[in-house]
């Protein structure tokens, strides 16, 4: 296991959509592990395969305590009901905005022994799996974003980035 360097934005592998995971491997494995040790530090909620710079569809989360992962994640379910509150991303460090999602999401996908994995949640696992789910498609949190709240997180990120 190896904790990884986090990609910025800007680098070209986090505005692209990840690709499917084909074959559970030594390399999927390793990457999960991976995931899991970069994941597992103070202040960090969740991390995409992308922002270690591997393009497949794979994300990590440490909620509550909570370490997991997921393989070839589906968002089944985004409740119409929002929550509304700053979010933050550790390709974008050190900017929060306010950031709407839904109240409630639900993943499905699988883990590395083929297993199907449904993980659902309220609150900051909710925003986490919506937030890491955009990340796989290519999408940083930042397109989320409207009005002048969108333009002035634009002209931060051009200035300190």
């Amino acid at each position: 296991m190896t904790v990884r360097d986090i990609r910025i934005v800007g680098d070209p592998v986090l505005r692209t959509p990840c690709e499917e995971i084909a074959t559970i491997d030594d390399r999927v494995r390793a990457l999960v592990a991976d995931l899991l040790e970069t994941v597992d530090a103070d202040g960090r909620a969740g991390l995409a395969a992308n922002q270690i710079g591997v393009s497949l569809r794979a994300f990590s989360w440490n909620i509550d305590g909570e370490l997991g992962y997921v393989l070839n994640p589906r968002l089944v379910e985004v409740s119409e009901q929002e929550q509304h509150g700053d979010e933050g991303c550790l390709s974008v460090p050190g900017l929060w905005y306010p950031t709407t999602r839904g109240a409630y999401a639900r993943v499905t996908g699988m883990d590395v022994d083929g297993n199907a994995v449904d993980v659902a949640g309220e609150g900051l696992m909710a925003r986490c799996l919506q937030h890491e789910y955009d990340h796989l498609d290519g999408k940083l949190y930042l397109s989320r974003l409207t009005g002048p709240v969108r333009k002035d997180a634009l002209r931060t990120v051009r200035e300190k980035f």
